[in-house]
């Protein structure tokens, strides 16, 4: 009976569909364990061999907690609004709830066929209707709600109304204007609108203008890191610096939780590093500085007040509110020419830019200690959105302040004596203060508290903690995302009752934004005559809580039962890639900090513990064409000649050897006329390890590698290449030696002649240890996610089972139960070839015990007079009469003794033996 892996993988995925044997149920007397892979977005290109390898390590880490007898939660849906939808709907003429659908579609096929134990019973989509009416409605507990930073918490708003009626905002600081201040009397006199105005600085959704970064062709405000050199990331159409009305969420109240919320999961130090370094918080002083000649200040932010003597110039992001007063009649030229360039930017270009530019505004601001008169100037590098949006430069202690000061000749001075050599600025906190007035003999970290405290003295300055995040934006110009389940009437929000939820998104015949640069839905005059809302909510609105869906699917009542989510609780294991190492999951953290402060769930950090998965690589493979010919030389070749060297598809290379004829046809005979010069009568391709994408013809696609060796083999391969955390490139060639195992596997059950082969006969203890080291390492390297050494384990003990002979039951079963994980369909099959009743998956998971891989006997080696000359395995429990007695009866030994008499023996139990003669 041969390994018809394509019948029995088949047979076996309708047999798990039909039985739901993947369904799990929220009420079981097993200890929960809930595992989930990061929301996918269903692109039209479907999966490449690199999208699955986080997805079979959680279906293999699922699969082992149950055998371990776990109730496993593994479920999975579709992250369908978003920007790359709508896109691909207006380019093909397509409403993208169609082209979601069928992208969908194609998707669920190719997992199917991989052959995951999803719970498909709890799958959920974003964009149905059923499911975003909740997301509407999370989003109305947060507009309803602000964070009370006495009780460090959210809690409803109306709490807050209570409190401004009894004694005003003294208690309660506004987050969004510090300037608004009233007492209860105040309050009562505002009229309901200012009142709502007022409310809105409070909410933690809430309602602003913003600068966004606006691309006109793609009609829609992008991020940041969808902004490359001035125009969008997707197209490469022109973007620039636009204010417009934007929904935001409070994340700013969250950040010292969010810190501390990082010491209590299992994230990677640098994972932990980069959201630390995203909160970026951080202790000093904001400084005010009266500006020469007016009755303006400069508010600054500096976590170093002790270098404010050598304050050499102010630098002032170009969006700063003052500069249109502060900049004199001879600079408004240069300046207005500057913001010009500086709106085409985005933040992570200004960030990231060496070149040193900037414009003098022509206005001066007046050192609060000494009155010297120092000049403003504008640049990319200060951004409004953080600290202040101005900074004081300080060129002897900041390198780019240094180099901004060297660039326009700008005099530096020096307050740290020899600590600055004149040649480049020195950060020191450790260096003692010159030139630095009431400073002067202070050691620079000692007198920071100092400047601190006659700021405040002076009431010029305070004492500050500032953060590097600012409050997430929240709305998008687009169609294709959830409806905001708002009413605006005479300029206040007003949100809708709950009960009118789910605030269906209308049909539209043009994904055209609306007048100024408002999104789709204000073109629709039903839509505006009920004053709703023209933004849509973004990506990251539906993904921000999934994972609590997922625990109570079909609930109608509410978005997960208190029950549900007290039983399901955290998702213990998360898999997914780095690149939503920082929003995905600091918006998941924030949802789910304000839901349990709320008193909705019972846990604050969604997620216990993340894996990272790797990327896979794509492996390039290249020609040579020969300069202005159409004649291509192999890669040895290549530096005979003038080349040009082109991507070929990797589907018609194998290995390294390209398919000429293949060659020929591809992209409809576009190289039909090609000629080729060959090595050893082979065409050889080039060889580069680059990121796997369609432009780079390096893509694979999983579905013809499970048609062409089964879902097992390219398993088990993903796992084999390397660890699973890591980046590695791919190489279809060495899953030939995967399938090959399985076959292997295959051949201690039947012989394709004989048939079935295993037997009912006891096992010997050298099976018995070959069993039970594949049982340790096993369990071990799962639970460790080390997968790829689990597989080279089990390739070593089907080697020495196959070297024994070993065919028996006893050894074979319990390892199709520990090989279930990681190959399931061949597992099911042997294991019901076996005449075991139900799937192997609700077996009981193998005991390692220790005995059976206990030494009995140990290799000595045995020297003579010094000198090792042999080696004997004896019994670890013989005593040293009986092994004199086996080592002077060996061969070799009694060759070396030259019939010599023995002068000593000496043993050493458990190391050595030596013979003196």
């Amino acid at each position: 009976m041969e390994y018809s892996f394509r019948d029995i993988e088949k047979k076996w995925q309708q047999n798990w569909k039909e039985t739901g044997i993947y369904q799990v149920d929220n009420n079981s007397s097993k200890p929960k364990y809930y595992v989930l892979d990061m929301f996918p977005y269903p692109s039209g290109a479907g999966l490449h061999v690199g999208h699955p390898l986080g997805y079979i390590a959680s279906d293999i880490y699922s699969r082992f907690k149950r055998l371990k007898g776990f109730n496993v939660l593994h479920p999975m849906g579709y992250d369908a609004f978003g920007l790359p939808a709508e896109q691909y709907a207006i380019e093909h003429g397509i409403h993208p709830a169609v082209s979601t659908a069928r992208n969908i579609d194609t998707f669920r096929k190719q997992l199917d066929n991989i052959g995951f134990c999803y719970d498909w019973s709890r799958e959920v989509r974003t964009s149905d209707p059923a499911y975003y009416k909740w997301t509407q409605w999370i989003f109305l507990q947060l507009f309803k709600s602000y964070y009370n930073r006495t009780a460090a918490k959210a809690m409803p708003i109306t709490e807050l109304v209570k409190e401004f009626e009894q004694s005003g905002n003294q208690s309660h600081p506004c987050p969004g204007d510090e300037s608004i201040q009233f007492d209860a009397a105040g309050w009562g006199s505002y009229s309901p609108a200012r009142q709502q105005e007022i409310l809105m600085h409070y909410r933690l959704a809430f309602c602003g203008y913003g600068e966004v970064n606006w691309c006109e062709a793609l009609g829609t405000v992008l991020a940041n890191d969808e902004v490359v050199n001035g125009v969008s990331e997707r197209g490469g159409y022109p973007v620039v610096k636009k204010k417009l009305r934007q929904w935001y969420l409070r994340i700013t109240e969250y950040a010292d939780r969010l810190l501390q919320g990082l010491e209590t999961i299992e994230f990677s130090d640098a994972m932990k590093e980069m959201q630390g370094n995203w909160i970026g918080k951080s202790s000093g002083a904001e400084i005010s500085f009266a500006l020469a000649d007016t009755n303006a200040s400069l508010m600054v932010y500096t976590t170093r007040p002790d270098t404010i003597f050598g304050v050499d110039f102010m630098v002032v992001a170009p969006e700063h509110e003052l500069i249109e007063k502060i900049t004199t009649p001879e600079q408004r030229q240069e300046v207005e020419a500057y913001i010009t360039y500086v709106k085409s930017r985005s933040e992570r270009e200004r960030q990231a830019e060496k070149k040193i530019s900037g414009a003098f505004t022509g206005a001066y601001a007046l050192n609060p200690f000494n009155g010297r008169k120092i000049p403003v100037w504008i640049s990319e590098y200060v951004l409004a959105g953080y600290g202040t949006g101005a900074i004081m430069a300080v060129p002897c202690g900041d390198e780019r302040d240094f180099r901004f000061a060297q660039h326009f000749s700008i005099p530096v001075t020096n307050i740290i004596g020899e600590a600055f050599n004149g040649n480049e600025a020195n950060p020191t906190k450790d260096a003692v203060l010159s030139n630095s007035g009431f400073l002067d003999g202070m050691v620079m970290r000692n007198a920071i508290e100092t400047a601190i405290n006659r700021l405040e003295e002076m009431g010029i300055g305070k004492r500050k903690v500032n953060y590097k995040m600012r409050d997430a934006a929240f709305s998008r110009q687009r169609y294709w995302g959830e409806p905001f389940p708002i009413q605006w009437k005479d300029g206040t929000a007003i949100p809708l009752d709950e009960t009118e939820l789910p605030l269906l998104l209308p049909e539209v015949d043009s994904y055209s934004p609306g007048p100024e640069g408002e999104g789709p839905l204000a073109n629709i005059p039903e839509w505006v005559a009920k004053e709703l809302e023209t933004n849509t909510m973004p990506g990251y609105a539906g993904s921000s809580w999934y994972f609590l869906r997922y625990m109570d699917p079909h609930n109608n009542e509410t978005f997960c039962s208190r029950k549900a989510s007290d039983y399901w609780n955290q998702v213990d294991l998360y898999i997914g890639g780095t690149e939503h190492a920082v929003g995905h999951l600091l918006y998941s953290r924030l949802w789910t900090k304000i839901l349990f402060d709320l008193g909705h769930i019972g846990f604050e950090e969604p997620f216990r513990k993340l894996l990272n998965q790797g990327m896979i690589q794509g492996s390039s493979r290249f020609v040579y064409r020969v300069r202005n010919t159409k004649k291509y030389v192999s890669a040895g070749l290549a530096a005979q000649y003038e080349t040009d060297k082109l991507h070929v598809d990797v589907n018609m290379v194998d290995g390294v050897e390209l398919d000429t004829e293949a060659f020929r046809k591809w992209r409809n005979g576009e190289f039909a006329e090609a000629e080729f010069v060959l090595e050893d009568g082979k065409y050889i391709c080039g060889v580069e390890v680059e990121k796997m994408s369609k432009s780079k013809f390096n893509t694979v696609n999983p579905d013809m590698l499970v048609e062409k060796f089964g879902a097992d083999t390219f398993r088990m391969y993903e796992m084999f290449l390397g660890p699973v955390d890591q980046s590695k490139p791919w190489d279809t060639k060495g899953i030939e030696g995967v399938h090959r195992f399985i076959k292997k596997l295959w051949r201690l059950f039947f012989d394709e002649t004989k048939g079935k082969i295993w037997t009912e006969e006891k096992a010997t203890p050298e099976e018995l240890k070959i069993l039970h080291k594949a049982i340790k390492k096993t369990e071990d390297d799962t639970e460790r996610f080390s997968f790829n050494t689990a597989v080279s384990g089990f390739m070593i003990c089907v080697n020495e089972l196959s070297d024994l002979k070993c065919n028996k039951r006893e050894i074979l079963e319990p390892l199709l139960i520990l090989l279930a994980s990681y190959a399931p369909h061949v597992s099911e099959e042997l294991w019901h070839q076996l005449g075991n009743e139900g799937s192997v998956l609700d077996a009981s998971y193998p005991a390692f015990i220790a005995e059976h891989v206990a030494e009995s006997a140990k290799e000595y080696p045995v020297s003579i007079n010094g000198k090792v000359r042999t080696s004997i395995s004896i019994s670890l429990s013989a005593g040293e009469n009986e092994v004199q007695e086996l080592v002077l009866a060996n061969e070799t030994v009694q060759k070396w003794l030259e019939g010599k008499p023995l002068k000593k023996f000496i043993f050493v139990k458990g190391r050595m033996i030596n013979v003196v003669i």
